[in-house]
């Protein structure tokens, strides 16, 4: 259940522009949603998924929620993916 979550969470290019951007270093929820076209209520849930997918996680700092990226759980699936390509035949 977890890998369908996770694909599932990638699947929308919204949340992999999110991920992107957290590549950079954690940011508010304020700093993400000014970064979009979208309502504030649209990003909320889009961060809901990602964090239900494990693939970002929140830290509360008094008014504000900021988000991080878990690049633990991405190293895991560019594993697993790597596994199914298998090995090149020059290998």
């Amino acid at each position: 259940m977890a890998l369908q979550n996770t694909l599932k969470a990638l699947s929308d290019p919204i949340r992999r522009e999110i991920l992107t951007m957290l590549k950079e270093g954690r940011m508010s929820a304020g700093e993400i949603v000014d970064k979009f076209p979208v309502t504030g209520a649209s990003i909320s849930r889009h961060l809901s998924v990602l964090k239900d997918a494990d693939l970002i996680r929140d830290t509360r700092e008094g008014k504000f929620i900021y988000y991080e990226l878990n690049a633990s759980v991405l190293e895991e699936i560019m594993l697993w993916l790597s596994e199914l390509k298998g090995k090149e035949k020059d290998d």
